[in-house]
Protein backbone atom coordinates (compact mmCIF):
# COMPACT_ATOMS: atom_id res chain seq x y z
CA UNK A 1 0.00 0.00 0.00
CA UNK A 2 1.52 3.55 -0.89
CA UNK A 3 2.86 5.78 1.67
CA UNK A 4 1.24 9.00 3.08
CA UNK A 5 2.50 12.10 4.54
CA UNK A 6 1.12 14.03 7.64
CA UNK A 7 2.65 17.04 9.19
CA UNK A 8 2.00 17.25 13.09
CA UNK A 9 2.91 19.73 15.71
CA UNK A 10 3.68 19.85 19.16
CA UNK A 11 1.18 19.95 21.57
CA UNK A 12 2.39 21.12 25.16
CA UNK A 13 -1.23 21.90 26.32
CA UNK A 14 -3.46 19.58 27.16
CA UNK A 15 -7.35 19.09 28.22
CA UNK A 16 -10.79 19.76 27.12
CA UNK A 17 -10.79 23.32 27.58
CA UNK A 18 -7.38 23.68 25.19
CA UNK A 19 -9.16 20.63 22.48
CA UNK A 20 -12.45 22.94 21.99
CA UNK A 21 -9.95 25.76 21.44
CA UNK A 22 -7.88 23.97 18.67
CA UNK A 23 -11.09 22.27 17.02
CA UNK A 24 -12.77 26.11 16.81
CA UNK A 25 -9.63 27.22 15.16
CA UNK A 26 -10.05 24.45 12.13
CA UNK A 27 -7.83 21.91 14.05
CA UNK A 28 -7.71 18.82 15.94
CA UNK A 29 -5.64 17.24 19.02
CA UNK A 30 -3.76 14.05 18.65
CA UNK A 31 -1.96 11.99 20.27
CA UNK A 32 1.15 9.61 18.77
CA UNK A 33 2.32 6.47 20.73
CA UNK A 34 3.77 2.98 20.24
CA UNK A 35 6.51 0.81 21.71
CA UNK A 36 9.76 2.34 22.76
CA UNK A 37 8.50 5.83 22.93
CA UNK A 38 6.65 8.20 25.47
CA UNK A 39 3.08 9.32 24.09
CA UNK A 40 3.34 12.72 22.56
CA UNK A 41 0.65 15.11 22.45
CA UNK A 42 0.02 16.32 18.71
CA UNK A 43 -2.26 19.02 16.50
CA UNK A 44 -3.48 17.67 13.43
CA UNK A 45 -4.75 19.57 10.39
CA UNK A 46 -7.87 17.72 9.78
CA UNK A 47 -8.32 18.16 5.72
CA UNK A 48 -4.59 16.95 6.18
CA UNK A 49 -5.61 13.91 7.67
CA UNK A 50 -8.45 13.70 5.18
CA UNK A 51 -6.34 13.33 2.28
CA UNK A 52 -3.25 11.15 4.68
CA UNK A 53 -6.59 8.33 5.09
CA UNK A 54 -8.37 8.97 1.73
CA UNK A 55 -9.12 5.91 -0.70
CA UNK A 56 -8.56 2.02 -0.89
CA UNK A 57 -7.15 1.27 2.35
CA UNK A 58 -8.56 4.35 4.96
CA UNK A 59 -6.99 3.95 8.36
CA UNK A 60 -4.66 1.19 7.59
CA UNK A 61 -2.68 3.93 5.00
CA UNK A 62 1.30 3.61 6.79
CA UNK A 63 1.89 7.46 7.03
CA UNK A 64 5.22 9.52 7.72
CA UNK A 65 4.80 12.12 10.15
CA UNK A 66 6.08 15.70 8.42
CA UNK A 67 7.13 19.00 11.42
CA UNK A 68 8.88 18.41 14.54
CA UNK A 69 12.33 16.97 14.79
CA UNK A 70 11.41 14.70 17.34
CA UNK A 71 8.74 12.93 15.48
CA UNK A 72 9.13 13.57 12.08
CA UNK A 73 10.26 10.31 9.69
CA UNK A 74 8.14 8.14 12.38
CA UNK A 75 5.55 5.79 10.35
CA UNK A 76 2.40 5.65 11.93
CA UNK A 77 -0.91 4.26 11.10
CA UNK A 78 -4.43 5.66 12.65
CA UNK A 79 -5.18 3.49 15.65
CA UNK A 80 -8.20 5.64 16.64
CA UNK A 81 -10.57 8.57 15.15
CA UNK A 82 -13.12 9.85 17.28
CA UNK A 83 -15.74 11.71 14.57
CA UNK A 84 -18.74 13.92 15.95
CA UNK A 85 -21.52 11.93 15.98
CA UNK A 86 -24.16 14.66 14.86
CA UNK A 87 -22.09 16.43 11.81
CA UNK A 88 -19.08 13.71 11.21
CA UNK A 89 -16.42 16.16 11.74
CA UNK A 90 -13.05 14.97 13.25
CA UNK A 91 -12.85 15.47 16.79
CA UNK A 92 -9.38 13.30 17.82
CA UNK A 93 -7.20 11.31 16.44
CA UNK A 94 -4.40 8.51 17.97
CA UNK A 95 -1.57 7.62 15.61
CA UNK A 96 0.47 4.75 16.78
CA UNK A 97 4.21 4.34 15.78
CA UNK A 98 4.54 1.20 13.93
CA UNK A 99 8.01 -0.55 13.26
CA UNK A 100 8.25 -2.29 9.94
CA UNK A 101 9.34 -5.21 11.16
CA UNK A 102 6.63 -5.95 13.42
CA UNK A 103 3.77 -7.80 12.85
CA UNK A 104 0.52 -5.37 13.28
CA UNK A 105 -3.91 -6.04 13.68
CA UNK A 106 -5.67 -4.40 11.57
CA UNK A 107 -9.04 -4.73 10.07
CA UNK A 108 -9.73 -5.13 6.57
CA UNK A 109 -12.42 -3.77 4.47
CA UNK A 110 -14.38 -6.53 2.49
CA UNK A 111 -14.79 -6.30 -1.06
CA UNK A 112 -18.13 -7.84 -2.41
CA UNK A 113 -16.95 -9.02 -6.00
CA UNK A 114 -19.56 -10.21 -8.98
CA UNK A 115 -23.26 -10.65 -9.05
CA UNK A 116 -24.51 -13.60 -7.04
CA UNK A 117 -26.57 -16.59 -9.43
CA UNK A 118 -28.74 -16.16 -6.11
CA UNK A 119 -29.84 -12.46 -6.66
CA UNK A 120 -30.30 -13.25 -10.24
CA UNK A 121 -32.78 -15.93 -9.25
CA UNK A 122 -34.57 -13.25 -7.00
CA UNK A 123 -32.49 -13.44 -3.44
CA UNK A 124 -31.28 -10.81 -1.65
CA UNK A 125 -27.87 -10.57 -0.96
CA UNK A 126 -27.13 -10.35 2.99
CA UNK A 127 -23.62 -8.68 3.78
CA UNK A 128 -22.97 -9.90 7.34
CA UNK A 129 -19.06 -9.05 7.37
CA UNK A 130 -17.42 -5.52 6.32
CA UNK A 131 -14.20 -5.74 8.07
CA UNK A 132 -11.64 -8.62 8.67
CA UNK A 133 -9.46 -8.79 11.83
CA UNK A 134 -5.84 -9.86 10.39
CA UNK A 135 -2.50 -9.74 11.49
CA UNK A 136 0.38 -9.30 9.11
CA UNK A 137 3.59 -6.86 8.83
CA UNK A 138 2.97 -3.51 8.03
CA UNK A 139 3.97 -3.35 4.29
CA UNK A 140 1.78 -6.51 3.47
CA UNK A 141 -1.57 -4.50 4.90
CA UNK A 142 -3.91 -5.40 1.71
CA UNK A 143 -6.30 -1.87 0.88
CA UNK A 144 -9.10 -5.05 0.39
CA UNK A 145 -9.94 -8.17 0.59
CA UNK A 146 -11.70 -9.56 -2.72
CA UNK A 147 -15.03 -11.89 -2.01
CA UNK A 148 -16.30 -13.42 -4.95
CA UNK A 149 -19.93 -14.03 -4.70
CA UNK A 150 -20.99 -15.16 -8.50
CA UNK A 151 -21.43 -18.59 -7.60
CA UNK A 152 -23.41 -17.80 -4.36
CA UNK A 153 -26.83 -19.67 -4.65
CA UNK A 154 -30.16 -18.59 -2.52
CA UNK A 155 -29.74 -19.96 0.81
CA UNK A 156 -26.25 -20.42 0.60
CA UNK A 157 -23.56 -18.42 2.45
CA UNK A 158 -19.70 -17.76 2.25
CA UNK A 159 -17.29 -17.64 5.48
CA UNK A 160 -14.48 -16.62 6.65
CA UNK A 161 -12.56 -20.41 6.03
CA UNK A 162 -13.43 -19.74 2.32
CA UNK A 163 -11.63 -16.55 2.04
CA UNK A 164 -8.69 -16.44 -0.63
CA UNK A 165 -6.11 -14.16 1.67
CA UNK A 166 -2.80 -12.48 0.25
CA UNK A 167 0.17 -14.75 1.66
CA UNK A 168 1.58 -13.63 5.21
CA UNK A 169 -1.96 -12.29 6.25
CA UNK A 170 -3.04 -14.48 9.69
CA UNK A 171 -6.74 -14.48 9.59
CA UNK A 172 -8.08 -13.51 13.35
CA UNK A 173 -12.23 -13.96 12.76
CA UNK A 174 -13.70 -17.17 13.62
CA UNK A 175 -13.60 -19.55 10.33
CA UNK A 176 -17.00 -20.22 10.65
CA UNK A 177 -18.51 -16.95 10.40
CA UNK A 178 -20.34 -16.01 7.46
CA UNK A 179 -19.65 -12.87 5.83
CA UNK A 180 -22.31 -12.84 2.82
CA UNK A 181 -25.61 -14.79 2.43
CA UNK A 182 -27.93 -14.92 -0.31
CA UNK A 183 -31.82 -14.61 1.02
CA UNK A 184 -35.22 -15.76 -0.79
CA UNK A 185 -37.28 -18.92 -1.66
CA UNK A 186 -35.26 -21.61 -3.53
CA UNK A 187 -37.32 -22.33 -6.73
CA UNK A 188 -38.30 -25.54 -5.21
CA UNK A 189 -40.32 -23.74 -2.76
CA UNK A 190 -42.04 -21.41 -5.74
CA UNK A 191 -42.76 -24.03 -8.08
CA UNK A 192 -44.31 -26.19 -5.30
CA UNK A 193 -48.20 -27.46 -6.16
CA UNK A 194 -50.84 -25.13 -4.26
CA UNK A 195 -53.56 -27.31 -2.45
CA UNK A 196 -57.30 -25.88 -3.18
Amino acid sequence: MEQRELTVELRTKTGKGISRQLRASGLIPGVVYGKGIEAVSVTVNPRDLATAIAGDGGQNHLITLKGDAKLSGMTVIVADLLLDSLRGDMKHVDLHKINMSDKVHVQVPLNMVGSAVGVKEGGLLDVIMHLLDVECLPAQIPAHIDVDVTELAIGHSIHVSELRVPAGLKVLADPSAPIVSIHGKTKEVDEAPTEG
